[in-house]
């Protein structure tokens, strides 16, 4: 490919374009040259340079979530690594096939306490399906490619560590060509399980079903078992996207983010149904009456006391399992839960929108709102983990065509905005959005840097109410005054013009919608700083009295659930189907 003398580096690039890889994200460093080199001289890889390795890590997340396929990211030895690391945990724990690559000193220099060295295997263990180091130009290019498929065979991240002078090595193997990895397979449940699962669910009258992401692919299927059980549909945040829209039996979220009747449902149901989900607050699941379908079985049973764990892929296991269930007349269970989540939804959304559009400083439901109006119709939602969770959440409304992405599982700061490049890089032409707080921006503002030097129309929305409000939150939660949560104001609009965006700062609800439409029609990138108040916080649909003590104690008046926006005009059409 290169000439006689091939490098263990120019083999890597071409087992990673054997594989479908177009763009490697990351910054170049001394034990990365052999490989940037041979990425340079291939032509057949972009390299994607980010201000922070952190940032890396998440735009190839982000990239792997949109496409599906292999996304790969990179940092050098040492400190490239550790910053690497938090958004490889991060794709891990999405479960999405990243592989990092991992570059170390010199070889002959490890274990001295040199320059930057660090454990990069150790370091990586607990973040990866699979780490190993590559230590002979004679492991390539079976290496590499076991790492691809562990990535993309286990849903996850792998990483390759290779010391430099590994790299610069002169290949020994031919590189051949391979077939592509394969992803896990779509296992269906024994006849016996299935039999098993349709006579319990033929056997309890009040059946509700609880989804995650794991009904990705597989959410005509779950509507088709809900209404072969008359059964409520609630789902988990990450279900939010495959599970809310244009659902007839949609009852809202669970968890600290919940809105309507998705907790009553799960928890006075005879049976609660979990479907491809690994929910992880125990205080919002039923702990008995409970039956879990996971294509991963170390999932079953870990949240919840199971009367039957089912290890298989959703949509196989209910195509197999509708022909086995009887037909059901009654649903009254149905009915009632609709009800009463669409009387949630009106008592909230009241609460929350009566003149908000009126209020200084701006209520953040009200631009999360005006933006959900505004965003194309197949517009990708990134969101800052915080309050911004929220906002998404209970008002932007997904249509099967919109997605919405976030650090759901690892929960880190800082991961909206460059998750959105890492979408904008896969579509420049797709409209992306990053719902960003302003303390997650304020972390990792220089990756507007990156957003600017690639010429990516990234859209920006910074929540900026100078204040960690979802900390501030939880102290108010305990009964304890916010302290070390508020901060300096600042001027996100005059930093990103800095940076060479289109930029407006609103601070009055008449200037939104049109300041908003401005920064959405810009071509190129742009964002939008909008001076909202510290003071909205949302709880869950369900709070403990002790919490609401701790409120009580903390701000001395009650703070209500958080509007949904237009989810209520959902809730009021699956009422009015209703039968009289």
């Amino acid at each position: 490919m290169f000439g006689n003398k091939q490098t263990v580096a120019d083999q890597f690039v071409e087992v990673l374009v054997q594989a479908g890889v177009t763009r490697i994200y990351g910054i170049v460093g001394d034990s990365l040259n052999a490989l940037s080199d041979a990425i340079r001289r291939s032509g057949e890889i972009q390299w994607v340079h980010v201000r922070n390795e952190e940032a890396a890590a998440f735009a190839a997340s982000a990239e792997a979530q949109l496409t599906g396929k292999l996304a790969v990211c990179a940092g050098s030895c040492g400190p490239g690594n550790t910053h690497l690391i938090q958004g490889v945990f991060d794709a891990h724990r999405s479960g999405v096939p990243v592989l990092a690559i991992a570059s170390q000193i010199a070889s002959g220099e490890i274990g001295t306490g040199f320059f930057q060295e660090t454990d990069p295997k150790r370091l990586f263990e607990q973040a990866s399906h699979w780490t190993e180091v590559l230590s002979s130009p004679a492991q390539m290019p079976r290496m590499l490619r076991v790492g691809i498929q562990e990535a993309v065979g286990k849903q996850g991240a792998a990483v390759i560590v290779v010391p430099g002078d590994v790299l610069q090595g002169e290949a020994v193997n031919a590189t051949g060509e391979t077939a592509a990895a394969v992803g896990r397979a779509l296992p269906t449940p024994p006849a016996e399980v299935l039999q098993e699962l349709a006579d319990r669910l033929n056997g309890s009258p009040k059946v509700a079903i609880f989804g995650g992401i794991g009904c990705a692919g597989a959410r005509e299927e779950v509507l088709a078992l809900a209404a072969a059980l008359n059964a409520p549909v609630g789902h988990s945040l990450r279900g939010k996207e495959i599970l809310q829209y244009d659902n007839p039996y949609d009852v809202g979220m669970s968890g600290l983010l919940g809105y309507g009747s998705c907790y009553e449902a799960c928890n006075e149901a005879d049976v609660l149904l979990l479907l491809g989900t690994d929910f992880p607050y125990r205080a919002f699941l039923p702990q008995q009456n409970t039956i879990q379908v996971d294509i991963d079985p170390s999932r079953l049973g870990r949240r919840t006391v199971l009367d039957m764990g089912i290890a298989g892929d959703v949509g196989a296991t209910i195509r197999a399992l509708l022909p086995l269930l009887n037909p059901r007349e009654d649903a009254d269970f149905l009915h009632k839960m609709l009800k009463k989540h669409g009387e949630k939804l009106e008592q909230t959304v009241e609460a929350y929108t009566h003149d908000i559009e009126h209020l200084t400083p701006l209520h953040p439901e009200y631009v999360a709102t005006v933006l959900d109006e505004e965003a194309a119709d197949d517009a990708v939602f990134t969101a800052d983990t915080g309050m911004c969770c929220t906002w998404i959440a209970r008002y932007i409304n997904p249509n099967g065509r919109r997605r919405l992405m976030g650090s759901w599982v690892h929960g880190t700061m800082a991961n909206a905005l460059p998750q959105a490049i890492g979408a904008q890089m896969v579509d420049r032409g797709r409209q992306v959005i990053s719902m960003s707080g302003d303390g997650g921006l304020a972390m990792l503002l220089g990756e507007l840097l990156t957003a600017k030097t690639h010429a990516l129309p990234v859209k920006v929305v910074v929540f900026n109410n100078s204040s960690l409000g979802m900390v501030r939150l939880e102290m108010m939660v305990d009964g304890e005054p916010p302290f070390e949560t508020d901060h300096d104001a600042v001027d996100f609009a005059a930093i990103a013009r800095a940076a060479g965006f289109h930029a407006v700062r609103v601070e009055k609800p008449d200037e939104l919608r049109s300041a908003l439409r401005s920064v959405l029609d810009h071509d190129g990138p742009a964002l939008l700083d909008v001076v909202t108040d510290p003071d909205a916080l949302s709880v869950p649909s369900h709070i403990t009295a002790e919490e609401a003590k701790g409120f009580a104690l903390s701000i001395g008046k009650t703070v209500l659930g958080g509007g949904v926006g237009s989810m209520l005009h959902l809730a009021r059409t699956n009422i009015r189907n209703i039968p009289r």
